[in-house]
């Protein structure tokens, strides 16, 4: 299923068995990124409990106009315009005959009625109900209308009866709506490189050199590319976190484990993102066996590993673009403009362990991005999956102005 990352989604529960599924759907939307904000008619308090719609969806469950006796106001034309897609599950016979004669005596319909964003409705009723002439004539209005529906699906009914009328399944809903709203088309045909995480260097079969990269800046860049349409390939050093959704994921542990993976699919990359924490050196030996104390002191002799951006940039063809990472603590423009500039990049993300809430293990970020004409973006502490699309973005403005 796609990510509904960024999208706003006013889902109506309505007084049918089927709210009972609801708070489901509300995970199952949450979870895939979206902001769900709940509306219930009177009626769904029978069926599905307010409380539970809050904890899923994580805000308060609306229902009456004024919430206390001081005049606090759910507005309903504020909750219209905010949402991107309003959805109304279940949709039963009765809402949905309302919504076509443009009735509104409750907070749902009335918001449905100002409402300026797609409207989805999931029937929701017995098979007598689901198959009434009066029925079909409502639906066929509300299609005229422009009203997206979700047929109703065929199985047990509240009722006793076997047919249809019963409301499609969580999964089927929420796979609808990440369907309609699809991937971002900006790099829509173009293949791109992440890598990401740290690498890990084997002392002997028990320890090992590495560093503190979570790889959340890398999965958020992976994620990012995914969703604005790129053929994205992942390749990652080793992380504790869940694989991005429709992304390729090679997973390696050393420098030249990542490197190998690196050139298996750079030449073929349009658009390469090395924002992992590669370790510069290595053991120049590894122990067969766990290496046992002895003495006070122990001394490792360490050899440079492969400096992949380098290797990749060397070997950089025609149209590529090639962005790289700069995790600095000191002098950290100089550094970062000098490595740049040395590797031939065409832009380069500084950030600072001295920022707070920046670098690693952080779910935020606070960043700069630094291209070759001088220019410097500053962006401030954020998500990793905010700056991780401000970057996609600028790469997209880069390709798009013919940078490169």
């Amino acid at each position: 299923m796609h990510s509904l990352r960024n999208h706003k989604i006013l889902l109506g529960v309505t007084g049918g068995i089927a709210a009972y599924k609801t708070p489901a759907l509300v995970r199952l939307l949450v979870k895939a990124g979206a902001e769900v904000q709940v509306l219930m008619t009177p009626a769904a308090h029978r069926f599905v409990t307010a409380e539970t719609l809050s904890v899923v969806s994580g805000k308060p469950v609306y229902t009456d106009f004024f919430e206390d006796d001081k005049g606090t106001w759910n507005n309903h034309v504020h909750l219209g315009l905010w949402a991107d897609m309003m959805l109304i599950a279940p949709a039963t016979a009765n809402t949905l005959a309302k919504l076509g004669a443009g009735i509104a005596d409750n907070l749902l319909l009335t918001t449905l009625l100002s409402a300026r964003c797609p409207v989805w409705v999931a029937p929701a009723m017995d098979l007598d109900m689901y198959i009434h002439p009066s029925f079909i004539a409502n639906i066929e209005l509300l299609k005229s209308r422009g009203v997206q529906v979700i047929p109703a699906e065929t199985g047990a009914l509240a009722s006793g009866l076997h047919g249809e009328g019963r409301m499609a399944e969580p999964e089927t809903i929420a796979g609808e709506i990440a369907s309609h709203f699809g991937k971002n088309p900006l790099f829509a045909g173009k293949k791109v490189l992440v890598t990401a995480g740290p690498t890990y260097e084997n002392l002997d079969p028990v320890r090992f050199i590495g560093n503190y990269s979570s790889g959340k800046m890398g999965f958020a860049l992976a994620r990012a590319f995914y969703e604005f349409g790129a053929e994205v390939t992942l390749v990652t050093g080793p992380v504790h976190l869940n694989e991005p959704a429709g992304v390729q994921c090679v997973h390696v542990q050393s420098a030249e484990e990542m490197l190998n993976a690196c050139l298996q699919f750079a030449q073929e990359s349009d658009i390469v993102v090395m924002a992992a924490a590669v370790a510069d050196y290595r053991p120049a030996e590894v122990a067969t066996e766990k290496m046992k104390k002895n003495g006070d002191e122990l001394q490792i002799t360490l050899t440079r590993n492969p400096d992949i951006l380098q290797t990749l940039c060397n070997q950089k063809r025609a149209g590529q673009f090639i962005i790289g990472f700069a995790l600095e603590t000191q002098n950290a423009l100089d550094y970062a403009l000098g490595k740049m500039k040395n590797k031939n990049l065409d832009m380069i993300v500084l950030n600072s362990l001295r920022d707070t809430g920046a670098g690693f293990g952080h779910d935020t970020n606070k960043v700069t991005l630094l291209t070759p004409d001088g220019k410097a973006q500053e962006l401030p502490l954020q998500s990793k999956d905010a700056v991780a699309d401000k970057i996609a973005g600028a790469i997209s403005d880069l390709v798009q102005t013919n940078y490169i």
